[in-house]
């Protein structure tokens, strides 16, 4: 099963990626500003179906992005709360004693990782692939994690033109409920706004009570319009269907 990187179809294209380690599962991408036809979809899941995949994941998508996967019969995975900051008071977020919040290094990166996977569920644990997509998917990144020792949480945060992406937070479920989400989002909050951000954007599972009510607190609004991780199952176009 060979890795592609893109798909091609006339002048549209798409970009593929293994979802969160799993060699059988793709994760398709519209490219940033290019919203697909249903044709290029449909192109794009005969070919990953050629490759040997068995299914196909979307990235989190907006209302608008879910039309052309849903018309080419993508089915909804699972559902995201949007959320939105406009930067203009922007909440305290002391550690603990003994704790210090700093930039993360490469030797992070496995530590890191262990964070993540203690934090979240299997579905959205990332990998190596998943931590650098995250790291790479706005032109400016953050990446600061709190040292308590050992690493005890972390946090992504993207730039793209004026607006801000908190791209990943998480927590070590034995440092929940001590404020490192909160310094964490404080930090992220002060980086975006000091950079010329006019908002910051963050999605989380409609799951994630905790996570909602964190963001809430620290001055996030929910917007009308989530998101959605959507599906299409291969094994009958691998079939020849």
């Amino acid at each position: 099963m060979g890795k592609v990187d893109l798909l091609h179809w006339g002048s549209e294209r798409l970009r593929i990626t293994p979802w969160r380690g799993d060699p059988s599962v793709a994760q398709l991408t519209p490219m940033a500003g290019m919203l697909p036809t249903a044709g290029a979809i449909r192109h794009s899941l005969d070919a990953l179906a050629a490759d040997g995949y068995r299914s196909v994941l979307t990235s989190a998508l907006t209302l608008d992005e879910q039309r052309p996967f849903l018309e080419a019969g993508f089915g909804v995975h699972e559902r995201l709360h949007l959320l939105r900051h406009d930067l203009r008071d922007l909440p305290d977020g002391p550690l603990p004693p003994g704790m210090r919040l700093r930039r993360g290094r490469r030797r992070d990166r496995t530590p890191v990782l262990m964070v993540d996977g203690a934090a979240f569920q299997p579905f959205w644990r990332f990998d190596q692939a998943g931590f650098d997509d995250a790291r790479q998917a706005t032109p400016s990144s953050r990446f600061r994690v709190v040292d308590a020792g050992a690493v005890a949480a972390y946090a992504i945060t993207g730039r793209a033109g004026s607006v801000g992406y908190l791209q990943r937070l998480a927590v070590h479920p034995d440092h929940q409920r001590r404020g490192l989400g909160t310094a964490l989002v404080a930090d992220a909050l002060r980086w975006a706004r000091r950079h010329g951000s006019a908002w910051v954007l963050v999605n989380t599972q409609e799951t994630n009570e905790d996570a909602l009510a964190l963001y809430l607190r620290l001055g996030f609004v929910q917007q009308p319009h989530g998101l959605a991780v959507l599906e299409h199952p291969l094994d009958g176009r691998r079939n020849g269907a």
